[in-house]
């Protein structure tokens, strides 16, 4: 069964998880300390922009509802040439929402989509991004208002733990 598999195997998928971890990120273990106590850290579009998978060695992250995942342990998805590539490096929420990959929908803007595409959207936010990739920020539309004060209404997503049974 299950458990035979698993303690023959070299490594348990925790730590394989880990090895995938950029080298240079923090310490693997902030990956699972609550929100609170990492700082939250703001990205611009231009900064955003500079992870869209294309520079060796750099992170890759994506944007959904504002909230930047480090998306670089699905690079056979994301990374450069991949075929979810155009979605990395910007805030896509339309496009997750509408499953499309159409450049007008690789948008933060989520006006005049259906109540079916909006559900889709969380969906996908919580059992994909959320459940796989580790949050690394939010955008600056999702923590500033329009004129450049701080959101008071602005709450880190939670991220206790990561769902990674469906990876076995």
């Amino acid at each position: 069964g299950m458990a035979g598999a698993k303690a023959r195997g070299p490594l348990p998928l925790p730590c394989l998880l880990l090895l995938l971890l950029p080298a240079d990120s923090a310490e693997p273990q902030l990956r699972f300390r609550p929100p609170a106590e990492a700082p939250v850290r703001l990205f611009t579009e231009p900064e955003l922009a500079r992870y869209d998978g294309h520079q060796e060695g750099q992170p890759i992250y994506l944007a959904v509802k504002g909230v930047v995942f480090d998306v670089t342990s699905g690079k056979e998805f994301y990374g450069k040439g991949a075929p979810y590539n155009a979605l990395v490096g910007k805030d896509s929420t339309r496009g997750v929402a509408k499953m499309s990959l159409d450049p007008a929908d690789l948008t933060h803007d989520t006006t005049g989509l259906t109540e079916e595409e909006l559900k889709s959207l969380d969906d996908i936010f919580n059992n994909v991004y959320k459940a796989k990739y580790p949050i690394v920020g939010y955008t600056s539309r999702r923590i500033l208002n329009e004129d450049g004060s701080p959101n008071l209404d602005f709450k880190p997503e939670d991220q206790p733990h990561f769902s990674i049974k469906d990876e076995f």
